[in-house]
């Protein structure tokens, strides 16, 4: 196995892809210029985001476990110290295109976009779940990180890093917007996931001894219906107004009235048989779900 490559610093990045500094904390490659010497299989880990456009094909990206078609026309964006494994071999055409963004967390620290960045979850969504661009998608995002690139032109001033900001926000927040858009033209293939997930909680908790196992995770939900934890609750929360956790939340509570009405045990039993190594952590979210105790639920049915 290849050691891994760690790209500390954004000067790290600019070297690997033989470009030139411009400023400490971001930069913008060219793909169709750049230059990177890339061993078979060479793993890569960043300490910085990460966000990549390409018209052409790598047909053995990987990301994680996973190999991905790295598509005509994808975006993919990867938050620090995430595992990039890439392949040499890439498709050759004469109109290739692409470009990539990158930005050191420290510039954005302090800034409005430092307290969100947070929120944008694509950044830990798997590379099978890339952002594909419609022609008009991509002439937008390429004019902002044009906007950037120019900015890098210039010398650095004490307006450069609000404006690269500010830049860098309205590209997100545009990935947003079509990420949006992508849920909802896979409305059929979310409608899908969405059955296979009520279909693997509903067996989850009818079948297996919660007392041994637990209760389900996110990340065991998603990995059941192969998708990352992020892609999985945004896809449950466009669909259903309820993210991944709620939806393991409300069969939980299911099966805890269930069990409080059909039972004569106490809430200190109830709530280790489901799953709970301390009862008060379960009267917690009772309350906090369905407005009263459990004692308080059971009394009144």
């Amino acid at each position: 196995m290849n050691p891994v490559l760690h790209l500390h610093s954004i000067s790290d990045i600019n070297k690997f892809t033989e470009g030139k500094t411009r400023h400490p904390l971001v930069a913008v490659v060219d793909f169709s210029k750049a230059v990177a010497k890339i061993d078979e299989g060479s793993r890569i880990s960043c300490d910085f985001y990460t966000i990549m456009f390409k018209n052409y094909s790598c047909n053995t990206f990987r990301y994680g476990r996973k190999i991905y078609d790295f598509q005509d026309g994808s975006l993919v964006c990867l938050a620090p110290k995430q595992m990039m494994i890439m392949d040499t071999e890439v498709e050759q055409r004469d109109d290739r295109l692409g470009w990539g963004l990158f930005f050191h967390p420290d510039l954005i620290r302090g800034t409005t976009l430092g307290k969100k960045i947070k929120s944008y979850t694509f950044f830990s969504y798997e590379t099978n779940e890339a952002l594909h661009l419609s022609d008009k998608e991509k002439q937008i995002l390429y004019d902002i990180v044009q906007k950037i690139d120019n900015e890098l032109s210039e010398n650095i001033d004490p307006h450069s890093q609000t404006l690269i900001v500010s830049n860098i926000e309205l590209l997100l927040n545009y990935c947003t917007r079509y990420y949006d858009r992508q849920f909802i033209t896979r409305k059929a293939a979310n409608s899908d996931v969405l059955v296979k997930t009520e279909s693997i909680l509903s067996n989850y908790f009818q079948s297996v001894n919660l007392t041994e196992k637990g209760l389900p995770t996110v990340k065991f939900l998603a990995d059941s219906v192969h998708l990352s934890a992020n892609y999985l609750s945004d896809l449950l929360k466009r669909e259903t107004g309820m993210g991944a956790q709620d939806h393991i939340h409300h069969y939980l509570i299911e099966e805890a009235k269930n069990q409080l009405l059909n039972s004569n045990k106490s809430v200190s039993e109830l709530a280790f048989e489901l799953g709970f190594e301390y009862p008060q952590y379960f009267s917690r979210l009772f309350k906090l779900k369905t407005g009263m105790t459990p004692i308080e639920y059971r009394s009144l049915n």
